[in-house]
């Protein structure tokens, strides 16, 4: 319990002390897809997800869950985001025997087609005002690696690396009027941002029923560049816990059929005032569930819902979760399913 609080307290000053300086500065980070989050089980739970969070999907919310992989274990997720904007997602997690667990992630991000506009008095139009008639197609991606670890029975810890990369233009170099002296000068300027980014996270089994403490911090590194303009990523911490309310090692009502569990997260962005995740799923024989969800002090996000079913064929345990998800008045709704496979 003393390794599990002194691994907290040093991410809350990790998370924290950058946060400090930035709470608040909404739009001021780059590379948002960072915060668009895989996983359709987790996402119907609100994403009140830091202490479910174990196998392959560990490696998109805590790494420190994939120690408890015992089996190969692949999860995918398709995501419909707004905007025209798709992103995917493939994570694949193996044991190591006594030393540990491994997982890799990717993840795309498709914008969509944009037409490109200008200023410049050449592509006046009365009918199409600045528009030059080409088209271009921004697009992101991260490739990570997960390494994790219990340290005793309760206690689990686990590190990600992870390189994320981002393209606004179709071209990697573009000519751009950047301010100089006082005024503007032609410059050829990049249209892509990368850098190297870490993950922290440690999960504890209190040993009390079914509950369970867990902590992350995600995204951290450097600022990443964009033309001649630097800005930071979405640096993001979590805090959470989740217990069964009905089910094994219940708090309320053991049963061995029937489970409903309960989770709370509180979430600190570098951008933004703090937020809390609820979640709750209901399981049925470990076969069919339900999810429900909320977030607190979201502009647009708020309730979220979903279903999973579970099959196994052969010595393949299937999974197949789906979640929904509100963005408000004018960005409509956000869907994700996800396909899962554990090797038995």
């Amino acid at each position: 319990m003393k390794c599990f609080k002194k691994c907290v307290w040093l991410m809350c000053m990790v998370a924290v002390l950058p946060v400090a300086g930035h709470a608040q500065k909404v739009g001021t980070t780059s590379m948002q897809f960072l915060k668009v989050m895989p996983s359709a089980r987790a996402t119907a739970l609100g994403d009140a997800y830091s202490a479910l969070a174990t196998g392959a999907e560990a490696v998109f919310w805590n790494p420190s869950g994939l120690a408890l992989t015992q089996n190969h274990d692949f999860s995918s997720t398709y995501i419909n985001w707004i905007f025209d904007a798709q992103q995917g997602a493939l994570a694949y997690a193996f044991p190591l025997g006594g030393i540990g667990a491994v997982g890799v992630q990717v993840q795309y991000v498709d914008y969509g087609v944009f037409e490109e506009t200008s200023t410049l008095a050449e592509y006046w139009d009365p009918d199409f005002p600045g528009f030059t008639g080409r088209t271009f197609r921004p697009f992101s991606y991260l490739v990570g690696i997960t390494y994790a670890r219990s340290l005793t029975d309760r206690f689990s810890t686990g590190i990600s690396i992870k390189y994320a990369h981002e393209s606004l233009y179709n071209g990697r170099m573009v000519t751009a009027l950047v301010p100089q002296g006082g005024s503007y000068a032609s410059r050829e300027v990049k249209t892509w941002g990368n850098g190297l980014l870490f993950d922290f996270g440690v999960r504890y089994n209190t040993g009390f029923r079914s509950i369970q403490i867990a902590a992350s911090v995600q995204n951290f590194g450097a600022e990443i560049t964009y033309a001649n303009e630097s800005s930071a990523v979405p640096l993001l911490f979590r805090l959470g816990t989740a217990a069964n309310v009905m089910g094994r090692d219940a708090l309320f009502f053991n049963t061995e059929e029937n489970r409903l569990s309960i989770a709370f997260d509180l979430f600190q962005p570098n951008d933004y005032a703090q937020q809390q995740h609820v979640g709750m799923e209901y399981e049925y024989a470990e076969t069919f569930a339900l999810r429900a969800g909320y977030k607190f002090n979201y502009d647009t996000e708020g309730l979220t819902l979903g279903a999973g079913l579970k099959h196994t064929l052969g010595s393949v345990r299937l999974s197949v979760d789906y979640s929904y998800g509100t963005l408000g008045t004018y960005l409509g709704n956000v869907q994700r399913f996800s396909l899962g496979a554990e090797l038995q």
